[in-house]
């Protein structure tokens, strides 16, 4: 049987995709997937029941991607192989929950002002499947005629300096590492190159003195949006002089989403292999 690929980086209607996780894992398995790895934005959808199980003929690893302060920058952790009902990721996920609640009000409340638009937070709300976020405010913007579409939404008013944005308070890596290694996981740090780190080399043995195992390589960057702090062959090289599992994913949101990018980044199964070896899955 042939090795296969693998993407671990998907999101679904459970954070701000849109798709079911059964979808997903269908869309994947048309497009040739042998393994995908759920990673919604700090929480996992009632979809996923164990840290790996099979849907549609593809192997489903239960994951998330949670915000979180990185050495003083605001990024994002990966987890995977996590056991999705563990109170350590549970607690961290209420808090956060609120945290993203408390937000959006506050961002909705600048649309009204800055834009004269007339929307209530529940309006937003009602968009999400889990946990609220910016494409679903993004979208009743659009519904409302001030954004010509999701991409114009977060250019103009929701992206990090726009005019309605609100930044989301964040747990130290520390916290949200120990989170997910005690549910089981494996823990990587998200899309790296994005964050502005003066020493990549030292970031990363800190984290890893922090419980972190994995750094995720493999992203399709667009260099046109984001100017890049690191290159991919650059972080290739620092995973494997720190041994740490390179990962990667498209960080597809799915069809009609701010991003569409499954089949971009494939890569071999033998990843999948390694970080289920270092997590606690039975």
């Amino acid at each position: 049987m042939p090795r296969g690929f693998c993407d671990l980086h998907l999101h679904t209607r459970w954070s701000d995709g849109t798709l079911t996780v059964v979808e997903t894992a269908r869309r994947a398995r048309a497009a040739g997937f042998r393994a995908i790895a759920i990673t919604d934005h700090d929480t996992v959808g009632p979809e996923l029941s164990s840290p790996c199980q099979a849907m549609e003929g593809v192997e489903v690893i239960c994951g998330v991607e949670i915000k979180a302060e990185v050495l003083g920058e605001r990024g994002e952790i990966l987890g995977y192989f996590v056991d999705p009902r563990h109170p350590a990721l549970k607690g961290l996920f209420d808090w956060m929950a609120q945290a993203r609640v408390e937000r959006m009000r506050r961002m909705v409340a600048r649309c009204r002002e800055v834009l004269g638009v007339s929307l209530a937070y529940e309006e937003v709300a009602a968009r999400a499947g889990g946990s609220v976020g910016r494409p679903h405010l993004a979208a009743e913007l659009v519904r409302h005629g001030v954004a010509g579409d999701l991409q114009d939404a977060f250019d103009r008013f929701l992206g990090e300096g726009g005019r309605c944005y609100v930044p989301l308070p964040r747990a130290k890596s520390a916290r949200v590492i120990e989170a997910i290694r005690a549910a089981g996981g494996v823990a990587a740090l998200a899309h790296p190159a994005l964050l502005k780190l003066p020493d990549f080399e030292a970031a990363l043995l800190q984290l890893k003195e922090e419980g972190m195992a994995a750094v995720e390589v493999d992203y399709p960057y667009d260099p046109t949006r984001n100017q890049l702090s690191i290159t991919v062959e650059e972080l290739r090289a620092l995973a494997g002089k720190l041994d740490l599992v390179p990962t990667g994913g498209s960080d597809d949101h799915g069809p009609g989403s701010v991003r569409e990018s499954l089949g971009l980044v494939k890569l071999p199964y033998e990843v999948v292999e390694r970080l289920s070896a270092l997590s606690s899955v039975t």
